[in-house]
C-alpha cells in the first residue's frame, strides 16, 4: 500500500517544505537543512515500511504463518500437527513374543512395537513424525538383540504420518470454514472431523448408503391400506411388524436421513487399509455402538466408513525416441512421470462431484515430456483409445505400461 512513499520521495517533500519556507535556504546534499532532513526521511521511510508490514499480518489472505495461526485461531482452528507413521510387522517364529517398546531400524528409521495383532504381527510406529516414515518397507534390524528372533519384516504402512500441516493448505482451511459452516454433522462437520484424523487425506460424505434409498421411497403407498386389510393368516410377528412398520411410514418417521456413508482416501493419496479405515470408523461411529453417538458423529447417525477404490490403468503407446534411445531407456522415467499425473488425479479426488477422468492427452503429453521422446501415438487405455472415466469413488494407479 506504502510502496510508492520511498526515502527520495520524503526528502523531497521534507525539503520543499523548507523552501516553501525561505527560498534562499540551501537544500542541497551535504547542506545543514539536508543533513537534518535526510536521517528522519530514512526513519520516516521505514516507519511506511513496517505499517505495511502490519497491513499484509492483519488479512488472513497475506498474513505469514504465524499471524495466520493467531486469525484461524479466532474461528478455533490450528494446524494440523505433524503425526507418526503406523506400520505392521511381521515376525518370525510366529510363537516369538515381542513386549511393547521393543525397537527396530529399518534404513534411516527406528520403530517401536506399540501392539500385538496375531502371532507373529505386531503394529509399529515410526519414531520420526511426518511423511518419512511410509517411505521404507523391508528387513527390521533389532536396536537390541532379541533371543530367538529369525526375521523382522516391515510389510505394510497402516496409517500414513503426516507433516505438519502446510502454510497454504492452512489459509484455504480457514477460508472454507467462512464458507461453509461446520455444525451438527452436516457435510462440512462431517468433512472436518473426519480430515483431522491422522492418516486421512480427504473424505466423501453421502447421506445414505443402503442401496442408493431415498426417504420418498420410503413413504407410505395410497394402496397401502387397501392390500394390508386383505392379507389373511398373517403370523402375529409379522402382523406386529407392518403395523408398525406402517405406522413409521406414515408418520414420516421411516428415513434412512440418519444414514452416513463416509469415504475416505489415505494422506499419500492411496487406497487406505483396513486399520486406517477402522480408525475412522471407531472415531467417527464405532461399529458396536451403531448410532448412539459414542463417537464424533451426532446421536441418531448411522455412519458407514469405506476406503476409495483402485483402478488399474493399463496404458500401451507407440514411441518415437531420440537417436540412440529405446524403451529400456525411457522406461522409468515414463513410470515416474505416470505415476505422478495419476497422483494429481487422486489429490483432486475428495474435492471433486465428478468421477476422475484418465485421459488420453493427459498421458501423452506426460510422456513426452520425458526424456528421450520425440513423439507418442496410437496411445491406449485398458486397451481402448478413449479416456477412462473411474467409478465414482475409485482412483487410478499405474498397471501395465507399454512403449
Amino acid at each position: 500500500m506504502y510502496e510508492n512513499i520511498t526515502y527520495e520521495s520524503l526528502l523531497k517533500s521534507m525539503l520543499a517544505v523548507v523552501i516553501a519556507k525561505n527560498a534562499n535556504v540551501d537544500t542541497r546534499e551535504g547542506s545543514l537543512v539536508w543533513y537534518g532532513q535526510a536521517p528522519s526521511a530514512v526513519e520516516l521511510q521505514n516507519l511506511y515500511i513496517q505499517l505495511d508490514t502490519i497491513l499484509n499480518e492483519t488479512f488472513a489472505d497475506t498474513a505469514s504463518r504465524p499471524y495466520l495461526i493467531l486469525r484461524a485461531a479466532e474461528r478455533g482452528l490450528t494446524p494440523y500437527s505433524a503425526t507418526k507413521a503406523i506400520c505392521k510387522g511381521e515376525f518370525t517364529p510366529t510363537t516369538l513374543e515381542l513386549a511393547t517398546g521393543t525397537r527396530f531400524s529399518l534404513n534411516d528409521l527406528n520403530y517401536k512395537i506399540t501392539e500385538k495383532i496375531s502371532n507373529g504381527v505386531y503394529k509399529l510406529q515410526c519414531e520420526t513424525e511426518g511423511e518419512k516414515g511410509n517411505e521404507y518397507v523391508g528387513t527390521l534390524i533389532p536396536v537390541e538383540y532379541i533371543n530367538g528372533l529369525e526375521t523382522a519384516q516391515l510389510t505394510e504402512i497402516l496409517i500414513p504420518g503426516e507433516d505438519e500441516e502446510d502454510t497454504e493448505v492452512f489459509r484455504q482451511r480457514y477460508f472454507d470454514s467462512l464458507d461453509a459452516q461446520a455444525f451438527g454433522g452436516n457435510v462440512a462437520d462431517y468433512k472436518e472431523k473426519v480430515n483431522a484424523i491422522s492418516g486421512v487425506g480427504g473424505v466423501k460424505v453421502y447421506r445414505e448408503w443402503n442401496g442408493n434409498i431415498k426417504p420418498a421411497d420410503l413413504a407410505l403407498p395410497t394402496d397401502y391400506a387397501t392390500w394390508y386389510a386383505s392379507l389373511t393368516d398373517v403370523p402375529a410377528a409379522i402382523q406386529t411388524w407392518l403395523a408398525a412398520t406402517s405406522t413409521a411410514a406414515q408418520d414420516g418417521l421411516l428415513t434412512v436421513g440418519g444414514c452416513i456413508r463416509l469415504v475416505v482416501i489415505d494422506s499419500t493419496f492411496s487406497k487406505p487399509s483396513m486399520a486406517l479405515v477402522d480408525l475412522v470408523q471407531e472415531t467417527i461411529d464405532p461399529a458396536s455402538a451403531h448410532a448412539e453417538g459414542l463417537g464424533l458423529a451426532p446421536i441418531g447417525h448411522f455412519v458407514t466408513v469405506e476406503g476409495v477404490n483402485n483402478t488399474a490403468v493399463n496404458i500401451a503407446v507407440t514411441i518415437t525416441y531420440q537417436s540412440g534411445w529405446t524403451w529400456d531407456d525411457v522406461k522409468s522415467y515414463a513410470q515416474s512421470a505416470i505415476d505422478a499425473y495419476l497422483l494429481g488425479l487422486s489429490k483432486g479426488w475428495a474435492n471433486s462431484n465428478d468421477p476422475l477422468v484418465v485421459r488420453i492427452s493427459g498421458i501423452e503429453t506426460t510422456l513426452l515430456a520425458c526424456p528421450g521422446v520425440v513423439d507418442v501415438a496410437g496411445t491406449t487405455i485398458n486397451g481402448t483409445a478413449a479416456n477412462l472415466i473411474l467409478g465414482a469413488n475409485n482412483i487410478p494407479i499405474r498397471g501395465e505400461l507399454n512403449g
